[in-house]
């Protein structure tokens, strides 16, 4: 696939926006309102330069088209996304207290987690990284009425659009969003996550997930701090400890939730170890 005309030059064109990206955030890191503008221009540049090589390319099959729009376009669209979101949420931010602040970066998170409830089935296939539906959901003309679709479809152009490559933008604009906003919060209350010396510390290293269900058993049944204390402040306080980024951990909790079987399969490894362990040493 790589070798493909379009797809090697959307590569290229990718790695140079990234430089360019890079380097505005370096440059404008303390006025994100002008960071978030610069970016846009260059963006745009980029995105209008795909569409010109898009209408004047032909895919050589179907499989060429559906990476184009599931892989290669979204990349750059939700860049687009992205710094559009940023830039709404910068301009607004209340110039008031820490208590007011938090809860407009708390509420911003809300509007994430709306998306996410609205295409619950397709975040999870996205997520899955299955296929068996991309031909429906990534090739040109081929929506599917009965599933959900964008309420402003038809005013895609036709020829650079499929029914779902947008949401696939939007999922990958919300993931950095939330790391934003949850860096924000993490700010405001003081703390930010920042790797200890290894040297001097304990490491984490079973999958951030196990250990979001292990703070999450350990927060339901209120063994910190009496219960008078917020799950994000446990996640805080483990993050430090462990020498881990849990990044958006609200997110791997809702996919914990959402286990089909075995929900607490991380307790029930625990539990069988520590089992077997004491077994032996009797």
């Amino acid at each position: 696939m790589d070798n493909n005309l379009l797809i090697k030059e959307c590569k290229t064109k990718l790695g140079a926006l990234g430089k360019k990206l890079d380097l505005i955030e370096s440059r404008f890191q303390y006025e994100k309102v002008d960071l978030c503008e610069r970016a846009l221009m260059e963006i745009d540049i980029s995105v209008r330069e795909v569409k010109t090589s898009l209408a004047e390319y032909k895919f050589e099959d179907v499989a060429e088209e559906i990476y184009f729009f599931k892989v290669i376009k979204p990349q750059f669209i939700s860049k687009f996304i992205y710094y559009s979101k940023l830039l709404s949420i910068e301009v607004a931010i209340p110039n008031a207290g820490k208590t007011v602040l938090k809860d407009y970066f708390e509420y911003e998170l809300l509007t994430l987690k709306t998306f996410y409830d609205k295409y619950t089935d397709f975040y999870e296939y996205y997520r899955r990284k299955a296929n068996f539906l991309d031909y429906k959901y990534f090739v040109r003309n081929q929506f599917d009425l009965k599933s959900k679709l964008e309420t402003g479809l038809y005013d895609y152009d036709e020829k650079f659009a499929t029914s779902h490559d947008h949401i696939v933008s939007q999922i990958i604009a919300n993931d950095l969003l939330e790391k934003y906003l949850l860096t924000a919060i993490n700010n405001i209350d003081g703390y930010a996550f920042k790797k200890v010396d290894d040297k001097t510390a304990i490491s984490w290293s079973s999958s951030k997930s196990s250990l979001v269900e292990l703070l999450y058993a350990l927060f339901s049944s209120h063994v910190f701090n009496g219960g008078n204390i917020e799950f994000s402040e446990i996640v805080r306080s483990a993050e430090k400890a462990l020498n881990v980024d849990l990044g958006n951990f609200y997110k791997t909790l809702n996919e914990i939730k959402n286990r089909k079987t075995n929900k607490t399969k991380f307790l029930q490894l625990l539990n069988e170890n520590l089992n077997n362990v004491l077994s032996e040493e009797d």
